[in-house]
C-alpha cells in the first residue's frame, strides 16, 4: 500500500504564522528522505490555525527543496477559483517539477460567512462543480478552446476529495478518490467504494484508486502517542465551542487549562477517532480499516504541537507500513 502525508501548515501558539511554512517544507524533505509516496498541502482561508491558503505557491517551494517525492494539493477548492487559473498554476508547477505534481480538488466554500463573503462565494449559488472539473481537465489536456500555458504533452493527474455523492462523481469522471473524515466510520462506506469500483468510467486509461486520509500518530507507547494527538483534538473542540479553529497549543498548557464538560467529551471523542499509539497499536487499528476499504493508499493528515515528535512519528509510520 502506498503511504503519503497531508500537511496543513498548522500554526503554533507563541509563534508567527509564517513559521508554519518553512516547517512544512522541512517536513516534506523528511518525508522524501524516509520514502513517502507523496506530500500534499491544503487550502484553507482566514483560519488562525493554518498558515497557508495557497497550495500552488507553497508547492513551488516544496518542489524546489525536494527532488523525487510527488507533491500536490489536498486540495484546491475549485469553487473558489477559475478553472483556467488553476490549470495555469499547476502546469507551471509541472514544468518546474516534471512528473511529480498532483492536483487534488475539493468543493469547500470556506468555514465562515465572512470568509465566504471575502471569497465572493454564495452558499445559494448554482453548483457548477462537475462542469468546472470537466473544464479544468480540458485545459490540462490541451483540449480546450483556450490553451493553458505552459503547454505540455503531459497531463497533471487530478484527484477528487470526496464524501458521499462525491465518490460517485469520481467514478463517473474516472478519477482517483481521496476519502476522509466521518465517512471512514460509516457502515455505508464499503458499499460506496464497491459502487465506485464497479461504476468507474476510465478516462485515458485511468483505473479506480482509493486513498483513505486520517490522522495517524506514532510514539514508543500508547500514552505518549495519545498526548501527541491532544493539541489537535483540543483545537477541534475549541473550534466547535468558539467558532474559530485556533493554533496548536503545547500539551502542558492544555492540561493546565479549564476543561468544560462539553469540551472534555469532544476532546476524548476526537482522541478516540485518531489512530494514535505504539507501532503495534497503530497496526492493529489500521488493519481493519484498510481491509474494509481495500484502500490503495493511506494518507496521514496528523499534526501536533511538537514538530520534532511529528517528524519522528512520520518516520515510525513509514517503517510500520514499509
Amino acid at each position: 500500500m502506498k503511504l503519503s502525508l497531508l500537511d496543513r501548515s498548522r500554526t503554533r501558539v507563541g509563534s508567527p504564522d509564517a513559521d508554519a511554512l518553512p516547517a512544512t517544507v522541512a517536513r516534506a524533505g523528511n518525508a522524501e528522505a524516509v520514502g513517502y509516496e507523496r506530500f500534499w498541502v491544503a487550502e484553507h482561508h482566514g483560519v488562525p490555525g493554518i498558515g497557508s491558503g495557497t497550495p500552488a505557491v507553497l508547492l513551488a517551494a516544496i518542489g524546489a527543496r525536494t527532488s523525487r517525492i510527488r507533491i500536490g494539493s489536498g486540495g484546491v477548492m475549485l469553487p473558489l477559483h477559475q478553472p483556467l487559473v488553476v490549470a495555469e498554476q499547476f502546469l507551471v508547477l509541472d514544468a518546474l517539477h516534471p512528473d511529480r505534481v498532483d492536483l487534488g480538488l475539493g468543493r469547500s466554500l470556506g468555514f465562515t460567512a465572512p470568509v465566504r463573503r471575502a471569497l465572493r462565494r454564495d452558499l445559494d449559488a448554482p453548483d457548477s462543480f462537475e462542469d468546472d472539473l470537466a473544464e479544468l481537465r480540458s485545459y490540462l489536456a490541451g483540449e480546450a478552446e483556450v490553451t493553458a500555458r505552459p503547454a505540455t504533452r503531459r497531463s497533471v493527474p487530478m484527484y477528487l476529495l470526496a464524501t458521499g455523492r462525491g465518490i460517485d462523481l469520481a467514478a463517473r469522471l474516472g478519477l482517483p478518490v481521496v476519502v476522509g473524515g466521518p465517512i471512514l466510520d460509516s457502515e455505508e462506506l464499503p458499499g460506496a467504494l464497491d459502487r465506485y469500483r464497479r461504476q468507474f468510467r476510465p478516462h485515458l486509461g485511468s483505473e479506480p484508486w482509493v486513498t483513505i486520509s486520517l490522522d495517524v500518530l506514532l510514539a514508543d507507547d500508547d500514552a505518549t502517542a495519545r498526548e501527541l494527538a491532544l493539541p489537535e483534538a483540543w483545537a477541534m473542540a475549541r473550534s466547535r465551542r468558539e467558532g474559530e479553529f485556533p493554533p496548536l497549543e503545547p500539551v502542558a498548557a492544555i492540561r493546565g487549562a479549564t476543561w468544560p464538560a462539553q469540551v472534555q467529551s469532544r476532546v476524548e471523542a476526537s482522541l478516540d477517532r485518531t489512530v494514535a499509539g505504539s507501532p503495534a497499536t497503530v497496526r492493529r487499528r489500521l488493519g481493519p480499516l484498510v481491509e474494509r476499504t481495500e484502500a490503495d493508499e493511506l494518507m496521514s493528515s496528523a499534526s501536533t504541537y511538537d514538530r520534532d515528535a511529528l517528524l519522528a512519528s512520520d518516520r515510525m509510520l513509514r517503517d510500520l507500513v514499509d
